[in-house]
């Protein structure tokens, strides 16, 4: 009879030839990248053959290797973190006992010294935890509607704790020196007005006695009794602190804080994103790959309730039939002809044009409502028409944020994409209208400041409209914050309740179509993200801005959590917590982006304010920098002017571009292994495919060859003595062991 054998050596230990071993996916997968050249096919036959023998084709010496590595991470573990029952941890704490006291006094005191320090890490870190914000309310969250709308309140989370620190920073260096200044024997120089007309400040104050409804303008408005307080630019008119050992040069302070809060900014956002950058670095782009990650590894075991159970199981039912649905938008992408595709592409142009237009229809609104707000202010009229008039602009910025994402969504159903493509586009149209209108508004306040009658202007901006444009434009964000808020309770006590009351209580077709309010989580960062770009923005003009948004966060987190629980319901379109961190912090990098640029052309090209402010003595507030340089002494001197040179920023340059070539090199050979062990793992499963289809085709020869009952029954010794040579399969753990199917080795071969 031939040999069937599957794995085996022969006696000397030599790797024989076996055909099954050369049927394998994974072996003739090698042996067609490997292409060896005819005369050296049989000599690499039975080197490959070699390497591959044995359960393990890659190589014994790596899996020794990441074995002893794994035992070795154990062993340092604490036995309380290891995956075993309570039995097996006491064996092994007894264990570890016994090998310590075999150990000299000084290595079982470096132990026990790294263990007590291991375990007052883990305390602490398990106290700073505790204290946390809003922990156990992010955890009821989580346990009540899973992670992804988890991410939302995390991400709430994240921009109270950097508005609370870019705070500190504005009050630390800023307001604090001026607090102190008459309590710790310092003398404060003021900025006082010259006599000419650009020194002259028209403050809104107002004066005698006003009005209740006055004081409400005035709080709604930054106004009147609010405009000379810490909270605008124009209050910080002092030049310099002299306390007895040193002098305070604010207007620097100023400056340096302003720079110190965007790239702190930049730097903690950064840091967060990149776990989420790498995740979509190395993603996942097998579709076979990604329906199995959904249905074996797709539910949030931190659900608890069964409302939320519900949704979940719809939104993984969701996620499939659009992962069906994106194959087959690319089945039928592939099967278009040419007539289809200029249709598509027609369609899609002339819908985008329409898109252009409206974006552009919303600007000029914004622009022509800025315009007017500007001029109808310094007429009064009366309450209720002044202030339609302050917050004009924040009215049709957010009617236009309401508008147009309606607009959008309802254009992306006929433009032909894949679902996911939908969501993404339709995303990042709405984060360009809503980042884009505030800097339309201030293009138009800036358009009205940098232009005067008499061209050009007299005092390099117009003073007769702004004596002090700084405040004005902290005005304007203080507006936009205030009025974002208002929008954001009104549409949780106004229309969200309201709704859930007529869905609940009201039994007719058209409630049970509406529905409740859905929680849909981009659209509810897209708020908070544009509510956070006003502050980066504003903080330069109005130093106590991050301390209004921390609050006014901290109120839309229960805002949100009632809302969520007794309002609304989880969207049905999912949005994944391992995705929404990533994409929700380069929506706030964009935001961040787009604040950098007003405050640097404000900082750098706009002139200064001569009538309010710490900068009146200086063209630009940039100046302050260059002229404090060159008071310091030589050597600093010298070495400012070098970091700051052409060849030093070359060489700068030059390092930067080559560290990230490596980064992208070394990200790019990670991506390369990280798919190798992909393929190497799909080449497994085939493997395994096909034992299992010769395990079957083995077992019907089997059933087929064995005799009948009866002969079997007569024959009963020589048929025991015959399955020991019968088909069987031995699996091991051990990599070393001898696999064998069907027949023992060749010199125990039977003939038949």
């Amino acid at each position: 009879m031939e040999i069937d054998s599957v794995f085996y050596t022969d006696r000397s230990g030599r790797a024989t030839s076996n055909p099954l071993l050369d049927q394998l996916p994974s072996y003739q997968s090698l042996l067609y990248r490997r292409k060896p050249s005819a005369s050296t096919k049989r000599r690499g036959s039975s080197r490959t053959r070699l390497g591959s023998s044995g359960s393990g084709k890659w190589g014994l010496t790596t899996v020794t290797r990441h074995e002893e590595k794994q035992r070795s991470e154990t062993l340092q573990r604490p036995v309380r973190e290891l995956p075993k029952s309570m039995a097996e941890k006491r064996r092994d704490e007894a264990r570890r006992l016994e090998q310590d006291q075999e150990l000299s006094n000084w290595r079982q005191w470096r132990q026990s010294t790294r263990r007590n320090l291991r375990r007052l890490r883990e305390d602490a870190q398990e106290r700073l935890s505790s204290l946390k914000l809003w922990r156990g309310d992010i955890h009821l969250i989580e346990g009540m509607f899973g992670t992804g709308i988890l991410s939302y309140f995390s991400f709430l989370r994240f921009l109270v704790m950097l508005n609370l620190v870019i705070f500190l920073l504005m009050f630390s260096f800023v307001m604090l020196p001026i607090i102190i200044a008459p309590y710790a024997s310092g003398n404060a120089t003021y900025n006082q007005a010259d006599g000419n007309m650009c020194s002259s400040y028209h403050s809104s104050s107002r004066q005698g006695l006003v009005n209740f409804h006055e004081h409400i303008t005035d709080l709604l408005s930054g106004g009147g009794f609010l405009e000379q307080t810490y909270l605008f630019y124009g209050y910080y008119k002092v030049d310099g602190i002299h306390f007895p050992k040193f002098t305070y040069n604010l207007p620097l302070a100023y400056l340096l804080v302003t720079i110190a809060y965007l790239f702190l900014s930049l730097i903690w956002i950064v840091k967060r994103s990149a776990t989420g950058f790498k995740r979509n670095l190395v993603q996942d782009e097998d579709r076979f790959q990604s329906f199995c990650n959904k249905i074996f590894a797709g539910w949030d075991f931190c659900i608890t309730n069964e409302n939320a159970a519900r949704l979940k199981r719809s939104s993984l039912l969701y996620e499939l039939k659009t992962d069906l649905e994106e194959e087959r938008i690319k089945q039928k992408i592939a099967d278009r002809t040419r007539k289809e595709k200029c249709r598509i592409y027609v369609i899609r142009l002339i819908l985008n044009l329409f898109v252009i237009a409206v974006l552009a229809a919303c600007f000029y609104s914004i622009y022509r409502a800025t315009v007017f707000s500007q001029k109808a202010q310094m007429t009064k009229e009366n309450f209720i028409v002044d202030l339609i008039y302050e917050y004009l602009p924040s009215i049709v910025i957010t009617l236009a944020n309401f508008i147009t994402p309606l607009l959008f969504s309802l254009i992306i159903n006929y433009e032909d994409y894949s679902p996911a493509f939908e969501i993404r586009f339709t995303l990042m149209r709405c984060v360009f209208m809503r980042l884009t209108s505030i800097g339309v508004l201030l293009f138009s306040l800036w358009s009205q400041i940098t232009q005067c009658k008499d061209e050009p202007c007299a005092c390099g901006y117009n003073h007769n409209l702004y004596s002090c444009w700084e405040t004005r434009v902290g005005q304007e964000m203080y507006k936009l914050t205030i009025f974002d808020f208002i929008i954001i309770a009104a549409v949780t006590i106004f229309v969200e309740f309201p709704r859930k009351l007529v869905v609940n209580h009201c039994n007719c077709g058209l409630a049970k179509w509406w529905g409740q309010q859905e929680f849909a989580i981009p659209q509810n960062v897209l708020e908070i993200v544009y509510g956070q770009t006003i502050c980066w923005i504003g903080t330069f003009y109005c130093p106590l801005l991050p301390a209004i948004c921390t609050i006014k966060y901290f109120f839309i987190f229960y805002i949100k959590k009632v809302s969520l629980i007794n309002n609304c319901r989880p969207a049905t379109r999912p949005f994944r917590a391992s995705s929404s961190n990533f994409f929700f912090l380069v929506v706030l990098l964009i935001g961040l982006a787009l604040a950098c640029l007003p405050v640097t052309v404000s900082v750098a090209q706009i002139n200064s304010s001569q009538a309010c402010g710490p900068f009146v003595n200086y063209n630009t507030s940039w100046e302050v920098l260059p002229i404090t340089v060159s008071q310091l002494p030589t050597g600093i001197r010298t070495f400012l002017f070098a970091i700051s040179s052409e060849a030093f920023a070359v060489s700068f340059f030059v390092i930067t571009c080559l560290a990230m070539f490596y980064v992208i090199a070394l990200a790019g050979a990670h991506k390369r292994v990280i798919n190798q062990l992909r393929e190497q793992l799909a080449m497994e499963g085939r493997d395994k495919r096909f034992l299992i289809q010769k395990l079957c085709q083995a077992q019907r020869l089997s059933a087929i060859r064995s005799p009948g009952p009866q002969s079997q029954s007569q024959s009963q010794p020589r048929s025991s003595s015959r399955s020991s040579s019968s088909y069987h399969t031995s699996f091991s753990n051990n990599y070393n062991e001898a696999v064998f199917l069907a027949h023992p080795p060749p010199d125990s071969s039977t003939h038949v």
